[in-house]
């Protein structure tokens, strides 16, 4: 195991320990062991093998044999153990918001709750309210986690959908009767949550094609199979669909099978106004419901089909039936983004807050992506629970910075990291004073502690906006997909005090997030707000979500012009400062 997976597991030893009411300076020892090896800046296995894990700071001998062995086998029965000895129910009620350890511990000795299912039956008994610690409003808060996670129990994020489906995508790809083959649906259209997987395939052998569907590695069962579809179940509980037709029919399939209903109602209305039916089969010179091959109109491409009825190619990501079609009506549609016309990133995170990589880890892996530049946006202050820096902290975050850079310019590099922050948005301003943002590169400006009113975090928004150090708003609504709701505001009336004050929004890619939202960014575009695509990084892994938010941002409708971080370094710097002499 790598330092962040033995991280990992010490702390979730020391939620476990919580959870069992041991003793709290046990529990905080595996929390602080484990931030003590997030920060390493040398691998874990180098002080496993030379003996040295006990020169790190908080790790005595009970916890060098347990990070040795974790390192050099990959398991601890000590861990293990532990996890068996609590109810499976308790760490699922962890995943609800607002209830951390001591709450479900409590829970647990007080009303003896097992599962989610019990405690949701012991709210709706008024059981939870009378609890010290707990009350309505908590009982209330916990009745709507439950039903969210309800609401939402079928679906999955793009993000693991796409790590399900691209794998058997390129097997299909590879087998000798496959002609042509897609993803279609939702996952095509880059919407942030999946309800299933849906391939469309072009063969002349659909059996063999079936077959080898069925048996690729994750499939967990078959719900069905016929001469043309099948229907599996994967690890992880999403369902995958595959559609096998004929050659010629492949276009029409695939289009069929992406667009969104409303969108493919659109369709088949503008083919009925021609004189000509449009189906998953074809498109045919009918003014009845056919499928006979003498009447098709032949389209090898979408690109075909979509001229056949007077319009430009639509992109998969914009078939929602949101302005598509007008759009595609007046010509071809301007280069949407992709992700590799992305330079940097200006929102990520180190081990000065809650990142796991140091400066010059980062510097170097992100040199190495190919990157031109990358802000380190560390938390600040209020962020207590993040390591955020305070201003004196902040001030040496930035010097070594410096100090990083001047090697970078040594070596003859000319990828920078930029000094940054991302400041809190409280009640009465901000968590910074103006004359120590004014010295960084950088400022995100987050809402991360939103009120009740949707009144008031929009005036908190407007004025961050309007503050003139502030370069743009950071994931606007705070949602985390599946799991919490975003928080209520005005988005529209935000939007336009960013176009008043030339405020950038973030299009935070972290795949939980995917905010602002897909479906404000043309009004966005509209009013003349620029994007910034951020994965909010906290590890080196997370740059790959920059694929994730390009493709989001394509959903939006956005072009390379539309988003800041497309710009080079000299570039990007002159839109920095721009930004402030515009409201300052």
């Amino acid at each position: 195991m790598d330092k962040d997976q033995v991280a990992e597991i010490l702390t979730e030893i020391g939620v476990l320990l919580e959870l069992k009411g041991e003793n709290p300076f046990k529990t905080r020892a595996y929390t602080n062991a484990a931030r003590t090896l997030e920060t390493l800046t040398e691998p874990i296995e180098t002080l496993v093998a030379q003996n040295r894990l006990g020169e790190l700071k908080g790790i005595g001998d009970a916890l060098q044999e347990k990070i040795t062995t974790l390192v050099t086998t990959g398991r601890l029965p000590y861990y293990e153990d532990l996890k068996a000895s609590i109810p499976a129910g308790l760490s699922e009620m962890l995943n609800l918001p607002g209830l951390g350890p001591k709450k479900v511990r409590a829970l647990h000795d007080r009303l003896k709750i097992e599962s989610v299912t019990q405690l949701e039956a012991a709210c709706r008994a008024g059981q939870v309210a009378t609890l010290d610690g707990f009350g309505e409003k908590t009982q209330t808060r916990i009745l709507e986690a439950i039903a969210h996670r309800r609401q939402y129990a079928a679906r999955h994020l793009l993000h693991e959908a796409l790590g399900v489906a691209e794998p058997i995508l390129a097997s299909l790809r590879d087998h000798p009767d496959v002609i042509r083959c897609s993803p279609a649906g939702s996952l095509r259209r880059w919407r942030e949550t999946i309800g299933d997987i849906d391939f469309v395939v072009s063969s002349r052998e659909p059996a063999a094609v079936i077959d080898f569907f069925t048996r690729q590695p994750g499939v967990q069962q078959v719900n069905a199979r016929g001469d043309t579809k099948a229907s599996v179940l994967l690890e992880g509980g999403l369902q995958a669909d595959l559609r096998v037709v004929a050659d010629r029919e492949f276009p029409f399939a695939l289009a069929y099978f992406t667009g969104s209903k409303e969108h493919n109602i659109a369709m088949r209305q503008r083919a009925i106004a021609r004189g000509l039916r449009l189906n998953e089969y074809g498109l045919f010179r009918s003014t009845e419901e056919t499928r006979d091959p003498a009447l098709l109109v032949a389209c090898a491409t979408e690109e075909e089909l979509f001229a056949q009825l007077g319009l430009a190619y639509i992109p998969p990501e914009l078939r929602e039936d949101q302005g598509e079609f007008a759009a595609a009506e007046q010509g071809p549609w301007p280069r949407l983004i992709e992700w590799t016309d992305l330079k940097g990133s200006l929102h990520n995170h180190s081990n000065w807050s809650d990142g796991r990589g140091s400066l010059d880890e980062i510097a170097d892996h992100m040199r190495e992506l190919g990157c031109a530049y990358w802000a380190i946006t560390d938390h600040s202050r209020a962020s207590f629970q993040a390591n955020g820096l305070d201003p004196a902290r902040l001030r040496q975050q930035r010097a070594a910075i410096g100090t990083v850079n001047q090697r970078l310019a040594d070596e003859g590099s000319d990828f920078r990291l930029l000094s940054g922050t991302e400041v809190d948005i409280l009640k009465d301003g901000l968590d910074f004073p103006d004359d120590l943002l004014a010295q960084l590169d950088v400022v995100v400006a987050s809402l991360h502690v939103p009120a009740g009113e949707e009144a008031e975090n929009t005036k908190r928004l407007i004025r961050t906006a309007q503050n003139p150090y502030v370069h743009f708003l950071g994931h606007l609504t705070g949602r985390l997909l599946l799991r919490r709701e975003p928080a209520r505001v005005n988005q529209t009336a935000v939007i336009d005090a960013c176009a008043a004050t030339g405020t950038w929004i973030e299009l935070n890619c972290h795949p939980a997030r995917l905010d602002l939202d897909w479906r404000l960014w043309a009004y966005a575009k509209r009013q003349g707000v620029k994007c910034v695509i951020n994965p909010d990084t906290h590890r080196h892994e997370h740059a790959g979500y920059l694929r994730l938010g390009a493709g989001v941002a394509r959903k939006g409708g956005l072009t390379p012009a539309d988003v800041i971080n497309t710009l080079g370094l000299p570039a990007l710097r002159r839109a920095l400062a721009a930004k402030r002499r515009r409201t300052t």
